[in-house]
């Protein structure tokens, strides 16, 4: 796992220079050839202690505050799962757009090796606004980061986030509550299609403020005849007690 500060030092720091801020020096500080080592091994890496127990509580809270966001979507009407989440409208609030700014740049790096390992055409700028005009001017001007709300027996199908042409190849999520304590079950979920084998999943362990980074859609892997794509998806188990927040940073913009 990549390191990170202690969450009360986080939580001082933060307050000092104020949370936005504070967010974009501790996605700086990261360990990020780490977090790199981690995603090209698996697929996903996990950042403990992203966001302190005061951040977790205060993101989920937006969720009963209509006016955030642009649209509301309840899985079950469109098979999707049971549960709802909401898309953000912008501007976005200040901590969730300081985090897509702050983890894009890092990731545009890992990204970019991706894709040429992968032979694939497209580069990633270094700046998210330079890659939000992209989207943009193909019609791709919706936000994307969202909240997701479980309640007992809801649960998240597998699924991967494209929304149109330009696919950033890495995403995000943060748990926002503590299981055990505030829910039972939701894990997240991993599934890996290698060509001509069955899939592999892998059960993602996060705590409340753990974010989570992982593919897409595909990555690389390197095999004995070279780098070949493996195609992922992910989903959350059901939810057997309590309820359970999450926050999704995607880094695309949809149509």
């Amino acid at each position: 796992m990549a390191a990170a500060p202690k969450p009360a030092d986080a939580a001082a720091a933060r307050r000092a220079v104020g949370a936005a801020a504070g967010i974009a020096v501790h996605v700086a500080a990261l360990d990020w050839q780490g977090i790199a080592d981690q995603l090209n091994a698996h697929g996903y890496a996990i950042i403990p202690g992203l966001l302190t127990a005061d951040e977790c509580q205060d993101m989920a809270a937006h969720y009963a505050h209509a006016n955030l966001f642009r649209s509301r979507v309840v899985m079950s009407q469109h098979g999707f799962g049971s549960g709802e989440y909401q898309y953000f409208r912008y501007p976005l609030p200040s901590m969730v757009s300081a985090l897509r700014q702050a983890l894009y740049g890092p990731l545009a790096v890992i990204a970019n090796r991706w894709h040429e390992l992968m032979e694939l055409p497209d580069r990633f700028p270094v700046d998210h606004a330079d890659f939000l005009a992209r989207c943009h001017a193909a019609g791709q001007q919706r936000p994307t980061p969202l909240l997701l709300e479980y309640k007992a027996g809801d649960y998240n199908c597998l699924h991967q986030d494209l929304y149109g042409e330009h696919v950033f190849p890495l995403q995000a999520a943060v748990l926002l509550n503590q299981p055990g304590k505030d829910f039972e079950g939701g894990e997240f979920v991993l599934t890996e299609q290698r060509p001509r084998m069955q899939s592999r999943v892998e059960v993602v362990p996060l705590k409340r403020g753990d974010m989570v980074i992982f593919a897409v859609n595909h990555r690389p892997v390197q095999g004995t005849r070279g780098i070949y794509r493996v195609n992922l998806r992910h989903g959350v188990s059901r939810l057997r007690s309590g309820s359970r927040h999450t926050l999704g940073i995607i880094f695309h913009d949809a149509t």
